[in-house]
């Protein structure tokens, strides 16, 4: 096995420098692991066999596994996240790329505006989006539906297509698409043939950031959605509110092993990007 080795350092380091230099990963280590324990902590209470969350684990079991699996009501959550999820991701990039591509190739007064107006889902605080979103829905037939619930989601995740494909823009070259319009392709083939391929990772990226967002928000589904539209984080958040048991902890943790994955996926992309 090879031997640790330090990093070589540049000559004009100094010992201060160098301890500053470890310091600072010292932090960002311990930084990770106070954000994370929590998050791991609630894996090992899904495998409990006590009717309880609680410490020390008496005994080990699947049964709350077997528990979610079998139960007609997290079934139907889960089958209602999958359905809500892609739809508004499919929306959200659409929108989200089709507005990228708009503000990168065009200079107009108030771009610096449009832009702040586009990515404001991403600021206003998630309840107030979620009160407004229920009192205009309530008057158009839209509350207790999922075509209501889709939109909204949509359009919390749209500002992270933007932001992500406007990122990727930055080093395009755009005199590619001018020489494939010369040549006689259509605006519409140009996209596809010429732009697409381009920004494909920053396109990618920015659809799983939607979808995760769709995933788990459960603030405006709270107010949205219908006794029908119930998705996972909704059902955790009634689990926790009237019976707390094992099955939540088991929820969670496979939504962190899903959600890990994405992220994977991501800095997988990021790094193509690169």
């Amino acid at each position: 096995m090879a031997a640790f080795s330090l990093p070589a350092f540049p000559a004009h380091y100094t010992l201060l420098d160098k301890a500053g230099w470890f310091a600072l990963r010292l932090f960002g280590v311990a930084l990770l692991l106070f954000l994370l324990l929590p998050i791991l902590v609630v894996v090992p209470l899904s495998f409990s066999a006590s009717s309880f969350l609680a410490y020390p684990i008496p005994d080990w079991s699947l049964r709350w596994y077997e528990q979610l699996f079998t139960s007609a009501d997290w079934a139907r959550a889960a089958k209602n996240s999958f359905i809500v999820a892609p739809a508004a991701t499919v929306v959200a990039t659409v929108l989200g790329t089709l507005a990228a591509v708009g503000l990168a190739r065009v200079q107009f007064p108030g771009k610096g505006l449009l832009m702040s107006l586009l990515i404001l889902p991403m600021v206003v605080p998630i309840v107030v989006v979620g009160v407004a979103c229920y009192l205009f829905f309530a008057r158009i037939g839209l509350a207790d539906s999922y075509l209501g619930l889709v939109i909204v989601h949509a359009a919390l995740g749209a500002p992270f297509v933007l932001t992500t494909v406007l990122a990727t823009l930055q080093g395009f070259n755009f005199n590619l698409v001018r020489a494939s319009l010369s040549l006689g392709a259509s605006p519409l083939e140009t996209f596809f043939r010429v732009t697409l391929p381009v920004i494909a990772p920053g396109v990618i990226s920015g659809a799983l950031f939607a979808f995760a967002t769709s995933f788990d928000e459960v603030v405006v589904t709270l107010f949205i959605a219908g006794p029908e539209q119930v998705t996972l984080p909704r059902q955790m958040f009634t689990g926790i509110r009237e019976n707390i048991n094992p099955t939540i902890a088991a929820v969670a943790t496979l939504l962190t092993i899903f959600t890990t994955a994405l992220m994977l996926v991501l800095e997988w992309l990021r790094g193509r990007r690169g």
